[in-house]
């Protein structure tokens, strides 16, 4: 049988951030629970409403913990009696819709619930006996609406007036109801015992078949999945290693037969009958999910690498891939185009100095590198704007690129427009210098020389003979006078 775990709790508080100590409101239908763990009223104790339809729960416990809760959910469900609530001090609202509810004289029990303004009971058995509504307005006074429909003050009058008669007639359907649900289960009991035997007889009825073998004894409170199959799960395992082709589709028109057989055959609505639909197509699933995972594990491993030793290129995911050997940067860049909203455990990269292969969701795929890279420096990330997997793979061989030569009477700007230049377009340019337009300057002539007029020491200047013109007419140089200075 299945509980409530913690982990379940958790996942279905996904709107409380998965929070449940505070958690005031949690759904829990269509989990196939068959009873509701006494730990729950330990995690939730703010619970205020609780959602346990279309369950497979054959009786309402360990919820009456749950003080604070107002609404409880149990529609679909096998519960034939009405129990266990008196703790429920704040609830206002009870769903038993489609239930197996029989003794109607259970609904005493929410007398204590005082908060109590609509209850379910519509789909149950109780509802078929005479006088069942008068019966329940006149027992539970705080109601205000029962099966949807509101109770008026006349109705209720009415209905205290007669509740005498109508209590006596309540108890004696109750009696004849009890009675039937008796012979119902011994009915259920027989029809178990009977599918026992022929399971057992046809598992005899197998070559092969070793008598002192034991199997295992049946209990309806703790029946194992009934195999509608004539094969017993080893013979099935044995078929399957031989590769048995007959035997396999015998088996599979005797199964067609039984699930014919079981579909077509009129059986009473009770919780017996229910329990074992829901077995019957919970064994038929798994037996469905063993043959998948059988032919799973049948299937041949692909092939990566011969051999040889030939590593092979593979793609068995069916993915669009590029591969971009990226020569400035001396590596290559691998971009998979993996599913967007795959999730990113779900990928295996593996990098190999020749080749990559990358496991999406177990299949392989696998490329042959054109040279050999470095599988310590590679790195692989995901986009986050199409999810492909980009993968980084710096090349084993390193290239030393030579620095190119610039002439000196390249100005500094120009050299930097052109470095600009050959980056965008990606190429090298080369300078070509015309000698007989371009040569080296003459530093001689730099600077003009100009006339000096005997200014400075006398020995650092050049010796240079001015003519002196002649101011006066009776001027005259006479030699042994030393100049004036």
């Amino acid at each position: 049988f299945l509980s409530v775990t913690e982990d379940l709790v958790r996942r279905r508080a996904e709107h409380n951030d998965c929070e449940i100590f505070s958690l005031e409101e949690i759904s829990l239908h269509q989990q196939e629970n068959f009873f509701v763990d006494l730990t729950l009223k330990q995690w939730c104790r703010d619970l205020k409403i609780l959602y346990l339809q279309n369950n497979l729960i054959p009786k309402i416990e360990n919820v009456g913990k749950l003080k604070k809760l107002e609404y409880l959910n149990v529609a679909l469900n096998n519960i034939e009696r009405i129990e266990n609530l008196e703790g429920c001090e704040d609830l206002k609202k009870l769903d038993l819709t489609a239930n197996f509810i029989g003794e109607l004289s259970s609904i005493e029990s929410l007398k204590c619930n005082i908060h109590l303004k609509e209850l379910f009971l519509m789909g149950n058995p109780c509802t078929e006996f005479e006088g069942y509504r008068q019966f329940v307005v006149a027992t539970l006074h705080q109601l205000k609406c029962l099966d949807s429909k509101e109770i008026e003050r006349s109705e209720r009058i009415k209905a205290l007036q007669n509740y005498p008669e109508v209590k006596q007639k309540i108890r004696e359907q109750e009696e004849a109801y009890l009675l039937k649900r008796a012979r119902e289960k011994e009915e259920a009991l027989r029809r178990m015992q009977e599918k026992k035997d022929k399971k057992q007889k046809q598992v005899e009825s197998k070559p092969g078949f070793n008598s002192t073998v034991t199997l295992p004894s049946f209990h309806w409170d703790n029946i194992p999945m009934i195999s509608c199959s004539p094969d017993s799960p080893r013979e099935k395992e044995k078929h399957q290693a031989e590769g048995d082709g007959e035997k396999e589709t015998w088996r599979t028109v005797e199964d067609d037969e039984e699930d014919r057989r079981f579909w077509q055959e009129p059986t009473p609505y009770t919780p017996e009958s229910r329990l074992e639909t829901h077995r019957y197509i919970e064994e038929k699933r798994r037996a469905k999910d063993n043959l998948r995972e059988s032919k799973r594990t049948e299937k041949p491993s692909w092939t990566l690498v011969t051999a040889e030793g030939k590593v092979l290129n593979v793609n068995v995911p069916k993915l669009h891939f590029s591969l971009k050997d990226d020569e400035e940067n001396n590596q290559f860049i691998l971009d998979l185009a993996v599913y967007r909203h795959l999730d990113t455990s779900l990928l295996d990269v593996d990098v190999q100095p020749t080749y990559i292969r990358v496991l999406v969701k177990g299949k392989p795929f696998q490329l042959v590198l054109p040279e050999e890279v470095k599988p310590d420096s590679s790195s692989a990330k995901r986009s986050q704007t199409t999810g492909h997997l980009v993968v980084t793979m710096p090349k084993a061989k390193e290239i030393i690129l030579a620095k190119q030569k610039v002439s000196a009477s390249i100005k500094p700007s120009d050299c930097n427009t052109l470095q600009k230049n050959a980056k965008r377009s990606g190429q090298v340019e080369k300078l070509e210098v015309d000698p007989s337009k371009y040569s080296f300057p003459d530093v001689t002539t730099i600077i003009q020389e100009k006339e000096r007029t005997g200014q400075g020491p006398i020995k650092l200047q050049p010796k240079k003979i001015t003519e002196v013109k002649k101011s006066c007419v009776d001027f005259e140089n006479d030699e042994d006078v030393p100049p004036l200075i």
